[in-house]
């Protein structure tokens, strides 16, 4: 089974036992700062993939971990399950997979937006609006300036590509020239 997988599964029990305690966000921030804390921390990242030592020997020392970071009760059970099933490698995925399936419960899409030039707080809303109104939830855009385009921009919503780009528009005229 791909980590991908193994992940979301992990993260779909952990936003359950979120929504239950009625903590969602909260529950958020603090797994963002516990896969900060095991990516940014050289022993801890050695110690999740570690095979030298039992999954066992790994909870106890990550629950003393978290004990001392004042990680809640909550986590600390979570993580514990986690580091006895021999997964603490997949802490980074975990998050974000937490963070994915509590947008879409939450009917949160990202728009990733390359455009040419940055956009305006106007143009970044009516973008935003128009977005909202073709897939009929709400809408997190994530921007990027690529110069590539030459101008215009171009939106990725999940698997759908929206090519309003100068660049993409003479690709076009291109391929019509071509097979004409």
């Amino acid at each position: 089974m791909s980590r991908y997988l193994i992940a979301r599964r992990y993260a779909k029990v952990l936003l359950d036992l979120g929504e239950k305690a009625g903590s969602v966000p909260a529950v958020g921030q603090e797994l963002d700062r516990i896969a900060a804390l095991v990516t940014g921390n050289a022993d801890l990242s050695r110690l999740a993939v570690s095979p030298m030592q039992t999954p066992k020997k790994k909870a106890i020392v990550f629950d003393a971990v978290l004990a001392s970071a004042d990680a809640t009760d909550l986590l600390r059970r979570f993580f514990k399950v986690v580091a006895e099933a021999g997964r603490l490698d997949c802490t980074a995925a975990i998050r974000q997979a937490f963070h994915e399936l509590a947008d879409e419960r939450a009917g949160i899409v990202e728009a990733k937006v390359a455009s040419a030039q940055p956009l305006s707080d106007a143009q970044a809303q009516t973008l935003s609006q128009a977005l909202a109104k073709r897939t009929g939830k709400t809408v997190r855009l994530a921007f990027r300036q690529d110069p590539a385009l030459i101008g215009g921009l171009k939106v990725q919503v999940g698997s759908t590509v929206l090519d309003a780009s100068l660049r993409g528009k003479l690709a076009q005229i291109k391929q019509q020239l071509l097979t004409a």
